[in-house]
């Protein structure tokens, strides 16, 4: 690898976004077809054995299993903002341009006036952004832009390449700014690697919130971003995800449980991947299992599962679905089947800029005084209703 080359690459891995924070920079070698789940027998079906397969602690990164290809969970306590839209706070101690270290309850990742992710590229996979607290801005390759938060979802198909930033401005000068969300990584199958890139905004009014009540009274609120759940369907997905498959069985919803609710989780498809994410609350269990706080519940696919709550407000996330089946190689911000086409897709991002960036800075945000909208390429502007 020439100089060039190497700072190339060094380049696109600070600015890999949330692999950086996952801990997978680079994260390199092919990685073999995941095997599917076995399915459980019907004798433990009728039994209602454990459906529990596997309970692993979370860190930073949160391991997924295929299609999805990690998740990470930022939950910032930013501070009030200062003129700029950054933190109205010394920055003394922080590792400008690369802090995850939590300094404080929050970080500026790789900006350094405004935290987020500044121009980075991506190709052969999907990034599903979903912010439940705080704004995100969003500026891509392609002329694209859009400013989304407090419910709202944007779901990129990065497909043949794309440059794109994450900023997250903080609007309040006179109050806290916090920050939740979660960027899932799903991966594309190798047909559909190389299509023109994509997004969607799925505006938070329009994702499905279906609630269920116990024998008690006491609830159960899905938020349901992907993945029909009885007559609950939420808005499509881009026309290539893995997820637009109606086979695909892949479902991305946010399970909130009021202090000892009970609820039972319908069954999955037989051979799906299916996790659980406890990441808020404490005393869950699953059956009769107890489950340690913070922790990633894996989960036969074909049976119901019975979840209670503990003393407190619980929350998980649900990622599943059926496995792409394919090799993976991956490095950076590039996800792909072979270690050929990442060399290709670093190439192919040294010659064109994956349609370069216009934009004047790397960082780009919109003004206080803007509302949550998108701008699409072709000039197209969309709001939330």
């Amino acid at each position: 690898m020439t100089d060039l080359e190497r700072r190339d690459a060094l380049k696109l891995i600070a600015g890999a976004g949330a692999a950086t924070l996952a801990g997978c920079t680079p994260d390199i070698g092919d990685i073999p077809p995941a095997q599917a789940p076995k399915p459980a027998s019907a004798a433990s079906e009728q039994l209602g054995a454990d459906a529990v397969t596997e309970v692993t602690a979370m860190g930073p990164r949160w391991e997924t299993s295929d299609p999805f290809l990690f998740c990470a969970h930022h939950a910032d306590a930013y501070p009030a903002a200062n003129p700029q839209l950054g933190p109205a706070a010394s920055l003394a101690g922080r590792s400008i341009g690369r802090d995850f270290a939590g300094q404080d309850g929050w970080n500026m990742y790789h900006g350094d006036v405004v935290p987020g992710f500044p121009k980075h590229p991506h190709r052969g996979f999907e990034t599903v952004s979903v912010v439940r607290t705080g704004m995100l801005d969003h500026s891509d390759s392609l002329g694209a832009t859009a400013r989304y938060g407090a419910g709202d979802v944007q779901w990129l198909t990065a497909g043949r390449g794309i440059n794109h930033a994450e900023m997250f401005p903080l609007l309040d000068g006179s109050a806290p700014n916090p920050l939740e969300m979660f960027q899932i990584w799903l991966n594309l199958p190798r047909e559909d690697k190389m299509v023109e890139p994509h997004f969607d905004m799925l505006w938070g009014d329009s994702i499905p919130r279906h609630t269920e009540r116990d024998d008690q009274g006491r609830t159960t609120v899905l938020t349901i971003v992907a993945g029909r759940h009885g007559d609950v369907v939420p808005p499509s997905p881009p026309p290539k995800s893995w997820a637009a498959r109606a086979d695909s069985d892949v479902a991305i919803m946010t399970i909130k449980m009021e202090a000892g609710a009970e609820w039972t989780l319908p069954a999955a498809k037989p051979g799906s991947g299916r996790s659980l994410y406890f990441f808020t609350g404490t005393g869950l269990r699953v059956g009769e299992r107890p489950i340690p706080d913070y922790h990633r519940i894996q989960l036969r696919p074909d049976v119901p599962v019975a979840l209670t709550a503990g003393s407190a407000e619980t929350e998980l996330l649900l990622l599943q679905g059926r496995p792409i089946g394919e090799p993976v190689a991956r490095r950076g911000p590039f996800v792909m089947n072979t270690q050929d086409e990442i060399q290709q897709a670093y190439a192919d991002y040294r010659r064109t800029g994956f349609g370069g960036w216009p934009w004047a800075g790397d960082d780009p945000v919109h003004p206080a005084t803007s509302g949550r909208f998108a701008r699409r390429a072709n000039g197209d502007i969309d709001v939330p209703t």
